[in-house]
C-alpha cells in the first residue's frame, strides 16, 4: 500500500545493491522493510504475460518496478525479485515475477530505502511504464514498472528524497 509525501524530518537513506553484494551486508536488517526499486535490463523484446493484464509485448530495455517490502520477510521480498528464478522452481506471484523469470532478463541493481514508504511516490516520478496496472493492483498509480535509463532511477530517488523534506 502506498504512503504520502508526509514522512520524518531525517532524510531517507538509499542502499545501493548491486548484483554481486549480500543482502545481510547491505542492510542492518534484511527483514526491517521499506521502499524498493529494482532495475533490470531486458535483452530482446519479449512477450510476457501478466496475470489479469494479460499477455504483453515489453521492448528490449531498461526497467525499473518499484515495490514495498513491509510486510513479513523485509527486504527479503526485493532479495526474491532480484534472484533469478525460472518458472518451475519459483511461485510466479507479483506481476513483476513476469520479468524476473524470463530467461532473457537480468538484475541490474536495486536501490533500497530502509523504513521509508515513497512507492507510488517513486512510481508517479519516474517515466510513464509500457504497461498500465502493472504492480498498481492495490492504489490509483497508473504503473510500478516504468522504461528507464538506469542513470536517471538514481537521480529521480535523489531528487525525491530531497523533495518529501523539504518545507
Amino acid at each position: 500500500m502506498c504512503g504520502s509525501d508526509d514522512h520524518a524530518d531525517e532524510t531517507p537513506r538509499v542502499v545501493r545493491y548491486g548484483p554481486d553484494d549480500d543482502l545481510e551486508h547491505v542492510v542492518d536488517d534484511p527483514a526491517s522493510g521499506g521502499t524498493y526499486v529494482l532495475v533490470f535490463d531486458l535483452a530482446t523484446p519479449t512477450s510476457v504475460e501478466v496475470g489479469a493484464l494479460g499477455t504483453h509485448e515489453l521492448p528490449a530495455g531498461e526497467y525499473a518496478y518499484v515495490g514495498s517490502a513491509f510486510g513479513a520477510g523485509g527486504f527479503g521480498r526485493a532479495e526474491r525479485h532480484r534472484r533469478k528464478l525460472d518458472e518451475a522452481s519459483g511461485t510466479v506471484h507479483w506481476h513483476v515475477d513476469a520479468l524476473t523469470t524470463r530467461p532473457e532478463t537480468s538484475f541490474v541493481v536495486a536501490y533500497l530505502l530502509p523504513d521509508v514508504d515513497l512507492e507510488c511516490v517513486l512510481a508517479r516520478r519516474l517515466p510513464a511504464g509500457p504497461l498500465d496496472g502493472f504492480g498498481s493492483s492495490d492504489c490509483d498509480c497508473r504503473s510500478h514498472l516504468s522504461s528507464v535509463d538506469g542513470e536517471a532511477v538514481e537521480r529521480t530517488i535523489r531528487t525525491t528524497i530531497g523533495s518529501v523534506d523539504s518545507p
